[in-house]
């Protein structure tokens, strides 16, 4: 009997994984020649003058950085004449300087934005439009929404607080988009509840896992059944958000706590036009011992374990996996060539103000497609410590920016892990091996759902095989979580040769639930190395 035979033979949810398990295979084998350097780092703003709690790529390919406003002046001042006078701020009710601002690749350049009430430990994420809806924070921005509207570089947009609350004051909440275009804002301090925004008549829910679990920053997937995935310190469900209910318990994950202030991160892993968009798979990755935050001074060893589980499975249970070393306050970034990228955190303590020591400087390169045991590679060492409120984004030329990283209760330059205002982007080896790199030709820039499109591609070598079209988010990263986070690997032709370069047909993703509405970053990956990429917006 052949090997296609065989395959026929078998059910529809095997066939499935085992085509998955190849196109894993294919991975490994594309990105092994990447894995003969570490990659490199570079300083690209010494001074930005806020250290950003959380960051986000915009559709203009700038980034807004967000601090805290209750903290005191930043090193970064408003522009003259223009200063915030707030009587409820708890540290400056005159404040002449910015506690956010936009970041300009390239040029390196920071415009400073005007943000009124504190933003401390607050959630966010893209809408449809490309939007940034940001809720919640501490003492005057509890239940604030705000918005940012972005412009090119050249622009004046800035922040604009709404005059509707949320329905619950939220302090690390996490928010996740969701196919009907609004957002989902899950748990928070105190809150065990879930509430949406825009509400569109709907009000709070009770989660049970909520109030059973340390709450904060819950990690937040929306699967292709169109539930969502929720974590929270070890235990995660099932959770139908158009009914409410808690549709599943998965199983407890073994090891340490994973949530604030534990910090682990998590991300699902790519979702393939190959598996018919029904695959779904978590990793989850680092944590703190049972008891590191409430006794700092024992500073007790980070986790040093990852976990993987298939939760649309008929039973699923945890797999899991060591990583290189130990680490907390992680950040986990989806590569254009579906790789994940393990950044930032230390590897002793836990998430709070001088809670942490032993900042673990060297990143991780995590292979979904090889076999356990070798899926980890360690990555070149940066010199600059990044731990309690540091954040890692994609941009859209490949490179990593990585920001923030304040363990104070202000700004404070004294050793050790001083307040950091330097920003740095790090290359990941697809950068920095000397390979060839594709070019997006031409591309369309809005597309709708299920939608033929061709894209062309230049590429000054010859492919080895298919050009991928991977499509990426633009997530809010804050905490070691990257709201939003997702990856989208198109179905694509074989390369045909034409004028310019290579024709790629490929069919955009089917609905909302695979790919909820909003700007994607378009990345071209040709023998493992990813084009700088194009936005496109889906809807």
């Amino acid at each position: 009997m052949s090997c296609w035979t065989a395959l026929r033979s078998l059910s529809a949810a095997a066939q499935v994984g085992i085509l998955f398990t190849l196109l894993l295979v294919q991975l490994g084998e594309e990105v092994a020649a990447a894995a003969g350097n570490g990659g490199s780092w570079q300083v690209v703003v010494q001074n930005a003058g806020i250290a950003s709690m959380h960051t986000a790529v915009t559709h203009f390919g700038n980034v807004v950085l967000l601090d805290r406003t209750n903290i005191g002046p930043s090193q970064l001042p408003l522009p003259p004449g223009v200063c915030r006078n707030n009587p409820q701020d708890r540290v400056s009710k005159h404040d002449c300087t910015a506690h956010s601002a936009v970041y300009t690749p390239g040029t390196n350049n920071i415009r400073p934005l005007f943000i009124f009430t504190d933003t401390w430990c607050s959630s966010g994420q893209f809408r449809a439009d490309g939007t940034l809806v940001q809720t919640g924070g501490d003492a005057d921005g509890n239940s604030k929404i705000r918005t940012y509207s972005p412009c090119p570089s050249s622009g004046t947009c800035n922040w604009v607080e709404t005059t509707t609350p949320l329905q619950l004051g939220r302090w690390y909440a996490s928010n996740q988009q969701l196919p009907d275009g609004t957002e989902i804002v899950v748990g928070g301090r105190g809150a065990f509840t879930v509430e949406f925004v825009p509400a569109n008549g709907r009000g709070q829910y009770n989660v049970p896992l909520l109030s059973a679990n340390d709450n904060y920053y819950p990690f937040v997937h929306l699967l292709p059944n169109n539930e969502l995935f929720i974590f929270a310190n070890r235990d995660s469900i099932l959770f139908n958000w158009q009914t409410h209910a808690t549709v599943k318990n998965f199983p407890t994950i073994p090891g340490e706590p994973r949530n604030y202030p534990s910090a682990g991160s998590s991300v699902m892993l790519p979702a393939t036009a190959a598996s018919g968009w029904t695959y779904a798979e978590i990793l989850i990755c680092g944590g703190s011992e049972f008891g590191a935050f409430r006794n700092p001074s024992l500073q007790l060893p980070a986790s040093q374990t990852c976990g993987r589980i298939l939760p649309l499975a008929t039973n699923p249970a945890w797999v899991m996996e060591n990583m290189p070393t130990r680490r907390n306050m992680g950040d986990m970034v989806l590569l254009p060539t579906r790789q994940v990228l393990i950044i930032n955190g230390a590897e002793n303590g836990s998430q709070g103000w001088g809670d942490a020591t032993n900042a673990n400087l060297n990143p991780v390169l995590y292979n979904p497609g090889f076999a356990a045991g070798t899926r980890f590679q360690t990555m070149t060492a940066t010199t600059i410590p990044r731990v309690y409120h540091s954040t890692a984004n994609l941009l859209p030329d490949g490179r990593i920016l990585v920001a923030g990283s304040n363990t104070h209760q202000f700004y404070t330059f004294t050793q050790p892990f001083p307040t950091e205002l330097r920003i740095e982007a790090y290359s990941p080896p697809y950068l920095t091996q000397g390979a060839a790199q594709p070019a997006i030709v031409s591309a369309p820039a809005a597309i709708g759902y299920g939608q033929s499109f061709a894209v062309t591609v230049s590429f000054s070598a010859v492919p080895s095989g298919v050009i991928e079209l991977n499509l990426l988010s633009a997530p809010f990263v804050t905490h070691s979580y990257a709201q939003g986070q997702r990856l989208l690997q198109l179905g694509v032709s074989a390369p045909t040769k034409v004028a310019g370069g290579y024709s790629i047909t490929t069919t955009s993703p089917p609905s909302a639930v695979i790919a909820p509405s909003a700007y994607y970053m378009l990345f071209a990956v040709a023998n493992g190395v990813p084009s700088v990429a194009a936005w496109v917006h889906i809807a």
